[in-house]
């Protein structure tokens, strides 16, 4: 689908009519208190919507309803070639709605047009099918055993589920885990970002539409310790899947300790190395890989390249690479489809990078931030232990470590708390591979950047997360579990007791 203009896309958000409402069992409500807040463009300042602030008391509500969804079997126990086709129906109903989502998705993320329409809209469809397209392909098995017994081991869903998603690919996210959650049977408590709520509830009244049966997809819009917190703790959850900051990720796991050890899935932060060697090929493609890493969707990407540890023979060479790529990535107005860095989500988070921006010592380019804005910036440390090299940005800004040895690289680049993704540039088959088994990371990508794609299990090491992956077939494990059943054919003769 070809991008329209700047006007166009400003004329289609005028007519937009956000949602407001909670939505449980079926229908769009306001929160039981009454309480809203307000849901801003970041990228201006001027509120779009007025939204349900959700708390306690409906979050009771959407459990109980969907553990009445869950425990009657109106989607659990519903045949697999049936959700199937609810699932590819909400697909279609997605395609037909993209150009809407997309304005509204960048709107309330400050995330670019250009991102919306021909990344996140595409891969968020493309998600939903592919789990609806494998609901009716996964087998259950057979152990082996004796002539006398029959070992069943069958996949059940879990119940029902808390998704929590992250502002920073607020649909995308979604497609993550409501894809694989419905696929599997469970019921779904959602929580979107507080600062990017509205396409979610848009998709649930989609889903809804699409034929996904009341109390089976619940949204709840509002903040962590109003709504996060009392779905981690509720007993009547069965398990939690959420993606966000390591250190509300630890929150979770206190959650399930105090209440019912209900499983609990981590997907949480990154300080992702690109180690690029001196014998890499092609300089000028690999800069643009790692501008890419480093910028794409503001650098607000728990998997951004955000550490260059270069080999000093070419570092030098790859800046001024690297410098004239990100010289091309216009900031401005989010709408406009030349726009490749939009406004960070909130002012909060302005203030934050801003912060680190104050902490460079070398800023090698850019630099600006003004009025929620930051420029693509690159700056150079004197080694690991700096704050820029070690803590979690999540903006536009690429650290550059020099180093003078494949070891040393390796060194460094695993001498962090995190471990989500990396990416090694070489020309060298052997180091290539070995590098790639000797990084401590979930994904390690060779001489790209990237996160492998819907058939490749997503998720990190250490305190990037634990406890199941997101995409593949691998992420319908986290929504599932194990039952045997062991038959017994011995013949009442038979002596022999197991």
């Amino acid at each position: 689908m070809a991008l329209l203009t700047r006007d166009d896309y400003a004329a289609i958000a005028a007519t937009i009519d956000f949602p407001t409402g909670a939505f449980i069992d079926g229908r769009s409500r306001p929160a039981i208190s009454g309480k809203t807040f307000a849901s801003l463009n970041p990228a201006t300042g001027a509120t779009l919507a007025e939204i349900a602030a959700c708390g306690a008391e409906d979050v009771e509500l959407a459990v109980t309803k969907a553990r009445a969804a869950f425990d009657d079997g109106r989607w659990s126990r519903l045949h697999p070639s049936e959700r199937k086709a609810v699932l590819i129906r909400l697909a279609k109903l997605i395609t037909r709605n993209a150009r809407e989502l997309a304005v509204m998705e960048s709107l309330d993320s400050g995330k670019t047009i250009y991102d919306c329409e021909t990344v996140d809209l595409p891969e968020t469809v493309n998600c939903l099918k592919w789990h609806a397209e494998l609901i009716d392909k996964i087998y259950d098995q057979v152990s082996p055993a004796s002539d006398n017994h029959i070992a069943m081991v069958l996949r059940e869903p879990i119940g029902v589920v808390g998704l929590v998603l992250p502002w920073n690919f607020p649909l995308l996210m979604l497609a993550w885990k409501i894809g694989p959650a419905l696929a599997a049977g469970c019921s779904v408590v959602l929580k979107p970002a507080e600062e990017t709520s509205l396409t979610a509830l848009r998709i649930a009244e989609l889903a809804h539409e699409a034929g996904v049966p009341r109390g089976v997809l619940n949204v709840l819009p509002g903040t962590g310790p109003e709504v996060g917190e009392p779905l981690g703790r509720h007993m009547d959850v069965d398990m939690v899947s959420f993606t966000g900051s390591t250190e509300t990720g630890k929150r979770f796991l206190r959650y399930s300790a105090d209440s019912n050890a209900k499983e609990v899935v981590l997907e949480m932060g990154g300080k992702n190395p690109a180690i690029v060697m001196d014998d890499a090929e092609n300089l000028d493609r690999v800069a643009a890989h790692i501008v890419n890493g480093a910028f794409w969707n503001m650098g607000e990407n728990c998997s951004a390249s955000s550490r260059l540890i270069v080999h000093r023979a070419i570092k030098d060479d790859l800046l001024a690479r690297i410098t004239a790529h990100a010289r091309a990535w216009v900031v401005g107005d989010p709408l406009d489809p030349e726009t490749r860095i939009g406004a960070l989500v909130s002012k909060g988070h302005y203030a934050k990078v801003c912060g680190y921006l104050d902490q460079a010592d070398t800023i090698l380019l850019g630099g600006k931030a003004e009025n929620g804005f930051v420029e693509p910036t690159i700056v150079s440390v004197p080694g690991n232990d700096h704050p820029l090299a070690r803590e979690e940005i999540f903006g536009p800004v690429l650290t550059v470590i020099e180093v003078g040895s494949f070891d040393e690289a390796i060194s460094v680049a695993n001498d962090t708390d995190y471990g989500l993704c990396a990416a090694l540039f070489t020309a060298n088959a052997k180091r290539a591979i070995r590098g790639a088994r000797m990084l401590r990371a979930g994904t390690v990508t060779v001489n790209s950047f990237g996160e492998g794609d819907i058939t490749t299990p997503f998720g990190g090491y250490k305190q990037s997360g634990f406890g199941g992956r997101d995409n593949s077939i691998h992420a319908h494990d986290q929504y599932t579990q194990l039952k045997t059943i062991w038959l017994d054919l011995a013949d009442d003769a038979d002596e022999a007791v197991d």
